[in-house]
């Protein structure tokens, strides 16, 4: 018999997020700051949703989980059953429960965001999902009946591994092809530990190789297998590659040296972290050093907070908006204020300062915010405003951009004038070769973990039709 529901929980249990690890513990080591919901911290939390008739949660979710379900069953205790709900719109869901921007997406559409307090939906998601893993949930496959088919997957990050996963569901064999060492591409790599261990992208290698999904890691399509033989040895490909060249500062004052892309500078810290060797990756270790990071997103919260628990003498961030347009999740910019970053907001780059070769210090312009009709404010510098932050490190987080592989035209993608892949409206995800189909990053641009989740499942069901139709036609000829 199921436990009767309250509906005025939400007036008995306030909002409450998972504890935090204590602020001197936060600043010197790289494990995730929260603190892992209790049972009873999971059912109180859980049954103050309202069950609204048409959740607005769901609809505000790019992979539109079935939320208000899967609350319920954790509020009685099902976590089983809840696990299973999860992974039938989610791939990652343990992901995207820990860094998904939830104050952005669901929790921001739940009804009781405005005076009550959202659920938390991401912490709850997170602890159905890891509880349940520690109780031995796994797929249930013993339905899926075996496709004659087999696909190559390049990339194994969430778009890769969203691909894998619902074509497994469907009985296609898989290979999942990847440069790194180890699958997540820059969920494992490229977000810091204290946001998402690397130990959770192992747990689920382990579970997507138990349901039959191949690894071939360490290597790389065109220089360990041509794109031309990698088309020969499957019946479709798909390609979630990603984002991964760095929008250029372009300050007078580069060529001098002291500056970094974030991305370099993150990358290299998670392989010194674990022990790996990532060519093109150097350990950058700004302890005692004056740190700026240039940029307002999620990266530049990843960069600021890394270099705090790396033992720089400060660490400031400098961006030209104010923090109410700053495009990072408001949550993420608490957690650096609160460990220690300095915020420099309306502050626009002009220059690099060196002395005797050696990065001195950042010229900047103070700004105002001006309406220009486009719907965003406009940063305007206000004269005479100049000055030099003091800076021996200097970090720049202006985004991504796609670097398509030149071996992308040798088999028939064709790429948009930003690098961008094309894609039309035969099938969602297919490419101008019709038997290979992209999504994520590599697709739309920097974009978010989950939304390349849900291009990506799309583009699953897409090569799945493909295929049957693929079949069909060789019958009748």
């Amino acid at each position: 018999m199921s436990k009767k529901t309250d509906h005025f929980a939400f007036l008995e249990h306030e909002r409450r997020d998972p504890d935090v690890l204590p602020i001197e513990v936060r600043r010197a080591e790289f494990r995730e700051i929260y603190k892992p919901f209790t049972e009873q911290d999971a059912a109180d939390q859980s049954e103050r949703c309202l069950d609204c008739g048409n959740p607005y949660c769901e609809w505000k979710c790019p992979v539109h989980n079935y939320i208000p379900n899967w609350l319920k069953l954790a509020g009685e205790g099902r976590i089983m059953e809840a696990a299973t709900l999860c992974h039938e719109t989610n791939s990652l869901p343990e992901v995207c429960g820990r860094i998904c921007p939830q104050d952005r997406l669901c929790e921001q559409a739940c009804t009781l965001a405005t005076g009550f307090g959202a659920v938390t939906i991401g912490a709850i998601e997170k602890y159905i999902v890891d509880e349940a893993l520690k109780q031995g949930w796994r797929p249930d496959l013993s339905k899926v009946k075996t496709r004659p088919w087999s696909v190559g997957i390049v990339g194994a990050g969430p778009a890769g591994l969203a691909c894998a996963d619902v074509l497994t569901r469907n009985g296609v064999s898989v290979t999942v092809y990847d440069r790194y060492p180890e699958i997540g591409g820059l969920l494992s790599f490229g977000i810091p530990d204290f946001k998402l261990e690397l130990a959770v992208m192992q747990r689920r290698r382990d579970i997507l190789e138990g349901a039959g999904v191949h690894f071939k890691l360490n290597c790389e399509i065109g220089r360990d297998i041509k794109a031309e033989e990698l088309e020969n040895m499957h019946d479709a490909l798909f390609f979630g590659t990603g984002t991964y060249k760095p929008v250029e500062a372009r300050l007078p004052g580069m060529e001098d040296g002291g500056i970094v892309p974030a991305l370099e500078y993150l990358i290299g810290q998670t392989a010194h972290t674990y022990g790996l060797e990532l060519p093109g990756y150097p350990h950058i270790d700004p302890a005692g050093e004056h740190v700026l990071v240039l940029g307002g997103g999620d990266t530049a919260m990843d960069c600021v907070r890394t270099a705090i628990r790396q033992g720089a003498g400060s660490v400031q961030c400098v961006y030209r908006r104010d923090q109410a347009n700053m495009p990072g999740s408001p949550r993420e910019v608490k957690h650096a204020m609160k460990e220690g970053v300095n915020f420099e907001f309306n502050t626009q780059p002009v220059m690099l300062v060196h002395k005797d070769g050696k990065l001195e210090g950042l010229e900047v312009l103070r700004t105002r915010l001006v309406e220009d009709g486009s719907g965003r404010a406009r940063p305007e510098p206000i004269e005479g405003s100049e000055e030099v932050l003091p800076a021996t490190a200097l970090i720049f987080a202006f985004g991504y951009q796609p670097s398509p592989p030149d071996w992308l035209n040798a088999i028939g993608v064709e790429t948009d004038d930003w690098g961008l892949v094309n894609v039309d409206d035969r099938l969602p995800g297919q490419t101008s070769n019709p038997s290979i189909f992209a999504a994520g990053d590599n697709v739309r641009g920097s974009d978010l973990v989950v939304t390349a989740i849900a291009d990506a499942r799309e583009a699953a069901q897409s090569i799945v039709q493909y295929l049957e139709m693929t079949q069909a036609g060789r019958k009748s000829a």
